[in-house]
């Protein structure tokens, strides 16, 4: 079994920005990544973030996913206001309501792949016991319960990222955020860890946010929204229909 719920009395709303602004400084003055940003995802749906290289979309899954901060707007995640929580708070937050998945595995390559779980686990307390049985149920929810004990350089790509996600649900977390998780993957075994990532978005219910340049994602979710020069903006199912 997983390891307890994380979703307990939150709102039907696990996502909620609005006017969210940010942009980075550079020698030639202040470049803008987003500008008065709009987004509401609710309580298990899937959304794909589409945009072309550099449109903004690993920042905007950054300030949904309390790593970095906004600029100025309101960021309100399972109900609380990120702009409120100091460092260590941000940490807890990101550690208890929080999923990431990305597009380079992030493995501890002398790490088995149970033991890459259970390292994911070890903020949240318990014991070693329970923290082996939550990360073995992940492994055998991503279908690698037979590879517990193999390395990730044993592992082809798409088991690797099978160990990836299998980290970042093993807490059973409100939102999983996944950041070009089919970007390094060939087309096969890309669509299987889509398809992985709609099952585990059920199992789990579990928000889920995929940031991608991939069409293929559109087919994956519930809706789909577009960065354009920071820009959010929807797409229609005309146009995800043409993209694919």
């Amino acid at each position: 079994m997983l390891i307890a719920d994380a979703k307990d009395n939150l709102p039907g709303r696990l996502i909620e920005l609005r006017g969210v602004s940010k942009h980075y400084d550079s020698d030639a003055g202040p470049v803008p990544v987003l500008l008065d940003v709009d987004l509401q995802v609710d309580a298990a749906e899937a959304v794909a973030l589409k945009g072309v290289s550099g449109s903004g979309k690993s920042t905007l899954l950054h300030i949904a996913g309390a790593i970095d901060k906004a600029d100025r707007g309101t960021v309100r995640v399972c109900g609380v206001d990120l702009g409120s929580l100091n460092l260590r708070e941000q940490t807890d937050f990101r550690a208890r309501r929080l999923g990431f998945v990305f597009q380079f595995f992030n493995l501890i390559p002398t790490l088995t792949a149970l033991e890459n779980v259970i390292a994911a686990l070890e903020p949240l307390g318990g014991t070693r016991a329970s923290r082996q049985q939550s990360a073995a149920a992940a492994l055998q929810l991503t279908g690698l319960d037979h590879l517990l004990d193999k390395y990730p350089s044993q592992l082809s790509g798409g088991q690797q990222q099978r160990i990836a996600i299998a980290r970042a649900v093993a807490k059973r977390p409100a939102i999983l955020l996944a950041d070009e998780p089919t970007g390094a993957l060939d087309a096969m075994t890309a669509a299987r860890i889509l398809e992985l990532l709609d099952t585990i978005r059920k199992e789990v219910h579990c928000a889920v946010v995929i940031a991608t340049h991939d069409p293929v994602v559109s087919h994956y979710v519930d809706r789909v929204v577009r960065l354009e020069q920071g820009v959010l903006v929807p797409e229609l199912a005309e146009e995800a229909n043409l993209a694919t």
